[in-house]
């Protein structure tokens, strides 16, 4: 994608909606800003990648408590 946009009065510029949707930029996402010689790089900033993923596995049915209770069962058969 290519495109020519110009930067406000305020120093800011629109990140065209087809990218956002593409990176998930949603409204207060974090990008860092990388310089390379004459050329200047957005990137989206990387959350840790634990925290993002929790919440992301169903809680049912839960295999330490599955494993929990097959021990149980193991020691109460001895």
């Amino acid at each position: 994608m290519q495109s020519i946009f110009r930067i406000s009065s305020k120093g800011q510029v629109i990140i065209p909606a087809e990218l956002r949707k593409k990176h998930h930029l949603e409204p207060g996402a974090e990008i860092q800003f990388l310089e390379y010689g004459d050329i200047i790089c957005l990137v989206p900033v990387k959350g840790d990648p634990v925290v993002e993923a929790y919440g992301s596995l169903g809680s049912e049915p839960s295999l330490a408590e599955e494993l929990a209770r097959e021990r149980t069962r193991d020691f109460a058969d001895e």
